[in-house]
């Protein structure tokens, strides 16, 4: 009997092996997206701006236009790519290292300016590509190889930083969303949530951002089901789930 095929590999993917390590959330993200550009026809006119960061050579296995920019500097590169090109599908994907530390104000200038571009953040709360140090979204206690003990703000390591909620004040932000993909019912809400940014750019009505918590096993010192349950259990309580703006107007997370 014949199989019906129900999923397979985007086109937009070379046929080669992940980079990524075992349980890593950005695959599911990078598969998202490319079966998103092959549903809007995409392909052939979208820029994928790469950080600097665990998906920095996604030039070597996406089969889409990639520019690379300097760390942190994405937001930046994508404004003028997408003011000198208004009619191409400028996609800026980052982590929290990248978007959160080093790019900081690139990301609150192009929102506020409102820049048509979609911004996807990946938080997985450590810096993944350098060697698990902490990150700005690190949880309270959480270790990482710069602080062992556990992040400690009565020591001067701060707190975590809600990037979602910093950006929800700024008017030129019109969709602001906080995902996750550590379960398959989440990974769609990923989609359904991704494809409203995608709309908001492609009607020329600002800027929109996803921000998606992902597992990093490898720098967390975990199986990857543990790491699918720290997720669950850690993540979401100190970054809420929901849409914070749509439109352009604020809402309250899970309302």
């Amino acid at each position: 009997m014949e199989m019906e095929k129900i999923a397979g590999r985007s086109s937009l993917w070379d046929a080669k092996p992940s980079p990524y390590c075992p349980g890593c959330g950005h695959g599911v993200v990078h598969r998202v997206l490319c079966e998103l550009i092959e549903e809007y026809n995409l392909a052939d006119n979208c820029v994928f701006m790469a950080p600097v960061g665990c998906s920095i050579l996604a030039y070597t296995f996406l089969g889409l236009d990639v520019c690379q920019s300097a760390h942190g500097r994405t937001p930046a590169a994508a404004t003028g790519i997408k003011r000198a090109r208004p009619d191409t599908f400028v996609l800026a994907y980052q982590g929290d290292g990248d978007l959160a530390s080093i790019g900081t104000a690139e990301i609150i200038h192009a929102a506020n300016r409102g820049e048509n571009i979609t911004t996807i953040f990946v938080n997985n709360a450590i810096y993944g590509m350098t060697g698990g140090q902490m990150a700005p979204t690190t949880l309270a206690g959480q270790t990482a190889t710069t602080c062992s003990n556990g992040r400690d703000a009565s020591l001067g390591m701060g707190n975590p930083l809600r990037v979602c909620e910093m950006l929800q004040s700024l008017a030129g932000v019109t969709y602001l969303a906080r995902t996750t993909v550590h379960t398959p019912a989440n990974v769609i809400k990923t989609k359904i949530a991704i494809k409203k940014a995608f709309d908001v750019q492609l009607k020329r009505q600002g800027f929109s951002l996803v921000e998606i918590l992902s597992s990093c096993p490898v720098n967390w010192g975990m199986q990857p089901v543990a790491a699918l349950d720290f997720v669950d259990k850690k993540m979401v309580p100190q970054y809420p789930l929901g849409e914070f703006k749509v439109g352009g107007v604020s809402v309250t997370p899970g309302a």
